[in-house]
């Protein structure tokens, strides 16, 4: 029997004069899309348009909010209370809706952008905190949460809340035995081997299984596969990704058809 896996993307970070990424090419092989909000990326013409062309691709659109740190592009920590999180959460996710409507079609999911993502997956607080914000927003939008036993505070926030919550693995992102993502400060955080981040992402998404950075073998629930738009061989990535998973009978399909 086949199964399916939803594939996504961090998409629809260029701002004003900036372009960065290339997602009309790597569009064609996601089935989720998860487009900056303006805070760490992204400004209201760029999200206007990468909405446009995941509607005529099909590729499930969601939002991804972070800290407003658009010079450190969202990576750097910033002390907010939890009502802060809350607040800047419902603002940029009420963004991607206003412009999901105006294209009539539906915001998919919510996941967290960079230094935020990894506040929740630490602070019970801050995991809490953006769950309500979600459910405040719409009760049926995806969380999406960290897959692995180090994701469980995100994913337990959110469960409890009442959530639909899709678990997440990285397989461009070099893992610490930990469970979590090795720092990009650190050599070796970001894997850009096309065949490598391919074999990668089949383990997660056929065996739950990944490889940490000292040898160590990591299990999770995987849900939904994350390549980041930002790395310069985004494209060459999700196309072998996508050639593989199917290789192997896995099909890709946005994550509320995931199983």
């Amino acid at each position: 029997m086949s199964k399916t896996i939803d594939l996504n993307c961090d998409m629809g970070e260029s701002f004003g004069a900036y372009t960065i990424g290339m997602d009309e090419q790597v569009m064609d092989y996601i089935s989720s899309a998860n487009i900056a909000c303006g805070f760490h990326a992204g400004d209201p013409g760029v999200m206007d348009k990468t909405i446009q062309m995941a509607v005529k691709k099909k590729v499930g659109i969601g939002a991804h909010p972070g800290f407003p740190d658009l010079l450190g592009f969202g990576r750097r920590y910033m002390a907010c209370s939890g009502e802060e999180i809350r607040q800047y959460m419902t603002y940029q996710i009420g963004a991607i809706q206003a412009f999901c409507k105006t294209h009539n079609t539906n915001l998919q999911h919510v996941k967290p952008h960079g230094a935020l993502y990894l506040h929740a997956v630490e602070d019970k607080d801050a995991a809490r905190a953006i769950a309500e914000s979600i459910l405040s927003v719409d009760k049926n939008l995806y969380f999406v949460a960290l897959a692995g036993k180090k994701g469980e505070t995100m994913r337990r926030m959110g469960e409890e809340l009442g959530l639909k919550v899709a678990y997440e693995a990285f397989p461009d992102r070099a893992y610490t035995k930990e469970g979590t993502l090795v720092s990009r400060k650190e050599k070796g955080a970001v894997i850009s081997d096309p065949g490598l981040v391919a074999k990668r992402a089949l383990g997660m998404a056929k065996d739950g299984k990944v490889t940490a950075i000292d040898g160590t073998v990591i299990q999770m629930e995987v849900q939904t596969l994350c390549v980041h738009g930002d790395n310069i061989h985004a494209v060459d990535l999700v196309k072998n990704i996508k050639n593989l998973l199917e290789t192997n009978h896995i099909n890709i399909k946005p994550m509320g058809e995931a199983s």
